[in-house]
């Protein structure tokens, strides 16, 4: 294997280990304060991520140098993630375990083919709605948790925002490529607008900026590790690979390895169901995937 695949390889662990142990910061901090408490930190970490490295390799004039229409684009991306998908996503982890929100989440990439038919005019193959088929008997088994039959233990709200998040995180990716900006400066100028968001939703709500210590140790993990450096690795790792495919694909062990850390950290009791109706969810992926069309990128 050459070095650059190795290379590629290890960004791309580093990241999966990372994202695996974000569901659990999730629910750790929003057991100590609420969703936009939490995203106002997590944010406000990102964007000192972002800027740092700007700063760091000499970007900083590219700031500045953006056009009107680009900081018209960060603000409607900004608007909608990491102000509103995130908002949402928190609100539903905040109602339902993590081990059944991340599961709902992931199904983005199939909402993304649909969108891409409505906004874009391409066409949806019959893969495509067998592939939304399989990964809808995924939801089903998840959203159970543990109750197949009766559904009692469910959250229906819970449910429809983490499934919801996916349709925006849909249309931000379709949205942010088409944005040409160096991807540094695209995702400083989208977390600003961002902060300008949750910063005005939190005073004019009954939000606290300053909520335990702990909450703010989750929120700035999360900025870190999920939104953060960890997205800037993930895309070093794929810039890196001569097979994309095969770093893409590593993603899926997120979820599985999610399990565990929830488990351990939260005291989560892992229901077969959500096993089961992970593998559905990603099945469903990866027969979408692989109807011939380019690997889809997290």
């Amino acid at each position: 294997m050459e070095k650059a695949q190795k290379k590629a390889l290890l960004y791309a662990s580093v990241a999966i280990f990372f994202w695996a142990t974000i569901p659990s910061a999730f629910k750790l901090g929003l057991r100590e304060t609420t969703p936009a408490t939490l995203l106002f930190w997590a944010n406000l970490t990102s964007l000192a991520v972002f800027l740092g490295i700007i700063l760091f390799t000499g970007k900083s004039p590219l700031i500045f140098r953006q056009s009107g229409s680009d900081l018209l684009h960060s603000a409607l991306l900004g608007l909608l993630s990491p102000f509103g998908y995130y908002l949402i996503l928190f609100e539903a982890y905040s109602r339902l375990p993590g081990q059944v929100a991340q599961p709902l989440n992931m199904i983005w990439p199939l909402v993304l083919v649909f969108l891409s038919a409505v906004m874009l005019g391409q066409k949806i193959s019959g893969r495509s709605y067998l592939a939304l088929l399989i990964s809808f008997a995924g939801i089903v088994f998840v959203s159970s948790q543990g109750d197949l039959l009766g559904f009692h233990n469910t959250d229906i709200t819970g449910v429809a925002l983490a499934a919801g998040s996916s349709v925006i995180w849909a249309l931000f990716w379709i949205l942010h490529m088409k944005d040409k900006r160096e991807e540094v400066i695209r995702l400083f100028s989208n977390f600003f607008f961002a902060f300008l968001y949750i910063t005005l939703y939190l005073l004019f709500t009954k939000n606290r900026f300053l909520p335990p210590a702990n909450a703010v140790a989750a929120g700035i993990y999360a900025g870190f590790f999920e939104m953060g450096f960890t997205f800037l690795l993930w895309l070093k790792a794929l810039h890196l690979a001569r097979n994309t495919a095969t770093i893409s694909n590593l993603v899926y062990l997120a979820p599985f390895l999610s399990l565990f850390f929830l488990r351990h950290l939260t005291g989560e009791k892992i229901y077969l169901t959500t096993v089961i109706g992970l593998v559905l969810i990603i099945g469903g992926i990866f027969v979408q995937n692989y109807s011939g069309k380019k690997t889809l990128r997290y």
